[in-house]
């Protein structure tokens, strides 16, 4: 097989559990999306107006499966992932009788497919979705298992539901039209993964990280493949965060708590990393991470221009806010961090004066 064949192959990922599917990464593979809709008569398609051209292939593949295709636009980014949004939702896809037969299918970056996930999971007590991410932290984290969510004043993603899709079309195609800081922002969920579960990312992130950095390295599928794999041999062990799942949430505590201080201003994915740094402080000053993985957290992600550093007088505003995390029991504060490379644990109720020297290494 030449090589350019062997590109055009795609990759099936699946994803077990009570509600297994597929993820399919590849090249075009929007255009599969008629595999995945049988049965349906009507698709809401969901999408913000700053992807719209790149819902032209998903259209053309649900009109030639036969479906009538209803669009509806959302906001873009966090601002979407609130009530009101899903309240239009409702009405549009009552407007176009979307029956529990049908289908919405989410075509974006991962707060709109957390939002159309989340309408979907409660429009007649649950329609199929199937996602079409569009950004990188899309493809590699929100798309991909079953989570969905919206924001409220009280944090983010406390209101959702878990809602598998009925499959992920990962189409590799969208990254080349994708500005290079979100390729960035999304490597903090590549980066993540590496620490967490695959080291073979960082290993990949190091030997050329100035290509790493850009939507267009060679590694590409092989980082998003990675990522995904990861998350979906996590997700099909643990759909409902019952165990092991939590380990996904390393870096999002702190993470979580900057979005919600900066109301979002602060994408996620570079919030997530100045949260990688916290929790690599946290689990060297805890005396369960070596301070050579601890130090290489930094590096990994400053190389691929990702913050690693916060305001230095924010920590008040951000420990009230960690109070309202899902991973929290009661008035006792958990992290997720590592007793070593891959080898992820909870640090449960840290002594408050211990989290005050962890921030110390990334205020700024």
């Amino acid at each position: 097989m030449t090589a350019d064949a062997e590109s055009a192959q795609a990759t099936t990922i699946r994803v077990g559990g009570p509600s297994p599917y597929d993820v399919v990464v590849g090249d075009g593979v929007r255009d599969r999306i008629g595999q995945y809709v049988g049965g349906a008569a009507t698709a809401a398609v969901v999408c913000d107006r700053h992807v719209q051209r790149l819902v032209r292939p998903v259209v053309d593949g649900l009109e030639a499966a036969g479906l009538r295709v209803a669009p509806a636009v959302v906001r873009r980014g966090e601002v979407a992932k609130d009530l009101g949004t899903v309240a239009g939702l409702w009405d549009e896809f009552a407007a176009v009788g979307v029956t529990r037969t049908d289908v919405v299918v989410a075509v974006g970056g991962g707060a709109t497919t957390d939002v159309a996930g989340f309408a979907a999971a409660t429009w007649l007590r649950g329609v199929r979705v199937v996602h079409v991410p569009t950004t990188l932290l899309g493809m590699v984290d929100a798309a991909v298992g079953g989570k969905t969510g919206i924001n409220t004043a009280a944090g983010k993603n406390l209101v959702g539901a878990f809602h598998p899709p009925a499959a992920v079309l990962v189409d590799l195609g969208v990254l080349d039209e994708l500005p290079p800081d979100e390729w960035v922002n999304g490597m903090a969920e590549v980066v993540k993964a590496g620490f967490i579960a695959d080291p073979a990312i960082l290993d990949l992130v190091e030997a050329d990280p100035e290509a790493a950095a850009r939507p267009d390295t060679p590694h590409r599928r092989e980082l998003v493949e990675r990522a995904i794999r990861v998350k979906a041999d996590v997700v099909s062990a643990d759909l409902r965060e019952a165990g092991p799942r939590e380990m996904l949430n390393y870096g999002h505590t702190l993470g979580h708590a900057i979005e919600r201080v900066e109301d979002f201003r602060i994408p996620h994915g570079r919030a997530v990393s100045i949260g990688l740094t916290f929790a690599a402080a946290l689990g060297r000053q805890s005396g369960r991470l070596d301070p050579a993985t601890a130090d290489r957290h930094r590096a990994v992600l400053e190389a691929v221009g990702l913050p690693t550093t916060y305001r230095q007088h924010a920590w008040g505003s951000l420990h009230d806010a960690m109070r309202m995390d899902k991973k929290a029991r009661g008035d006792r504060l958990r992290f997720v961090v590592l007793d070593g490379l891959a080898k992820p644990a909870i640090l449960e109720a840290p002594d408050p004066a211990l989290l005050e020297s962890a921030y110390a290494e990334v205020a700024r």
